[in-house]
């Protein structure tokens, strides 16, 4: 399920939704409607993310950009560009060059992928350490691997559009979605890999208190969450290189399958991460941090 929505003629195979969805689909009122849905749920998260962050900020002010403030700044830029995108969605249309386009819909998509990252990035850190293993090339790695994902899609970016034949951008079009669903596939991957290496890490000490229960089990909702998003958008872009004409993204005439979609994709699984990480650290004293009750 790519959000490039190019202006060739779809192909498919035709994917068997029923006749209720087929009709409810050619509702222009609904597409109209389900863009401003979908872009008020957007701009209703990067509130939220946005009062987290100043929520931190007021809190611990002296430790900069931390991963956690640097998570939720991540998360409301993603949520804003969205909300604005779906706003104003059918002005994407007339947009040339048509990298431009492909740029507003398909970069929000990288943020959200370095915005979860994150989390894998900060759990690895902590299981490293725990270990007495090295860490320190861990954030190298991190931005590595973001730098080759961002740049590998600019330069299929650049085909797609300038391809001088519809051959170069047909298989520019193919390759930029097989790319995209190995990036997200193994986003799902690092979730399981240092997710459940630190579940079952943590589930080694004794839970004795309060405070560590909820840590076990925040580490193991926000594992699966993000494993089975990030795995469920890998297959749907998969899937969409085989059937364009039915399971193509981010067109004026497929309101249902966009709600659908992003609602699964991004919108249910920040909304619950946000509640999950929605804990501030301990006020500050004279004496330093406040010890966490033990019951």
């Amino acid at each position: 399920m790519r959000e490039l929505g190019l202006s060739s003629a779809p192909h498919g195979l035709g994917f068997p939704f029923p006749d209720w969805w087929r009709n409810l689909e050619k509702n222009e009122g609904l597409q109209t409607y389900s863009n401003y849905g979908i872009g008020g749920a957007y701009g209703l998260i990067g509130l939220v993310a946005l009062v987290q962050l100043l929520r931190l900020q007021l809190r611990v002010p002296e430790y900069g950009w931390t991963t956690q403030k640097v998570f939720h700044l991540l998360n409301c830029l993603v949520s804003a560009m969205r909300c604005a995108v779906f706003f104003f969605r059918p002005a994407l249309e007339g947009l040339h060059p048509v990298v431009t386009k492909l740029m507003l819909l398909d970069l929000p998509g990288l943020l959200f992928f370095t915005t979860y990252t994150l989390l894998v990035l900060f759990w690895a850190e902590i299981y490293q350490q725990a270990r007495n293993l090295p860490a320190a090339a861990l954030r190298p790695i991190f931005l590595i691997i973001n730098i080759i994902v961002y740049a590998v899609l600019a330069g299929l970016w650049a085909l797609t559009t300038f391809g001088k034949t519809s051959d170069v951008q047909e298989t520019a079009y193919t390759v930029s979605n097989i790319w995209l669903a190995a990036v997200f596939l193994s986003a799902a991957a690092g979730f399981l890999l240092y997710g459940g290496r630190l579940f079952v890490m943590l589930q080694r000490f004794p839970i004795e208190s309060r405070g560590r229960r909820k840590k076990l089990r925040e580490v193991g909702l926000v594992t699966s969450i993000c494993a089975g998003c990030f795995t469920f958008r890998a297959l749907m872009i998969a899937t969409s290189a085989a059937d364009r004409s039915d399971l193509e993204v981010d067109m004026l005439g497929h309101p249902l399958l966009n709600i659908a979609y992003y609602c699964a994709a991004e919108i249910a699984p920040s909304a619950c991460v946000l509640y999950i990480l929605r804990r501030l650290p301990p006020k500050r004293n004279s004496q330093g941090y406040q010890q966490i009750p033990s019951q």
